[in-house]
């Protein structure tokens, strides 16, 4: 099962079971996000993102590498906008992120990941 959005905003935040993040480390605005869903597991693509706040770039690092997300947007193609929030956890960047940057000095990134859980309907 393939899932996509386009032109959306995905909060990034830290997960943390016994201190829950309230703090998104990250927002970012991504042109498409496609989630693949296979056997249980979930693996997707954020294609052409840049952040709207936030340090993006801690993904990348040693650290940020080994810990795990949780990334939340809101589904506006709903009509109960209290049954919009998708939500995935438990979420890893491998091989972190990657950036292009234009002639302008602006940065575009993209992102593969894998995730243990999510909420897409």
């Amino acid at each position: 099962m393939d899932l996509v959005w386009e032109k959306l905003t995905i909060a990034f935040y830290l997960e943390r079971y016994e201190k829950p993040k309230r703090e998104a480390l990250a927002v970012v605005r991504a042109r498409k996000l496609v989630i693949v869903k296979e056997e249980g597991e979930f693996s997707g693509t954020i294609e052409h993102f840049f952040p709207l706040m936030g340090d993006i770039d801690y993904v990348s690092t040693t650290k940020g590498i080994s810990d795990q997300y949780v990334l939340c947007w809101f589904d506006d193609k709903m009509d109960d906008f209290d049954k919009s929030w998708r939500r995935l956890t438990g979420v890893t960047f491998p091989d972190g992120i990657s950036f292009l940057t234009d002639k302008k000095g602006k940065r575009s990134y993209n992102a593969n990941f894998k995730a243990k859980q999510g909420k897409l309907n």
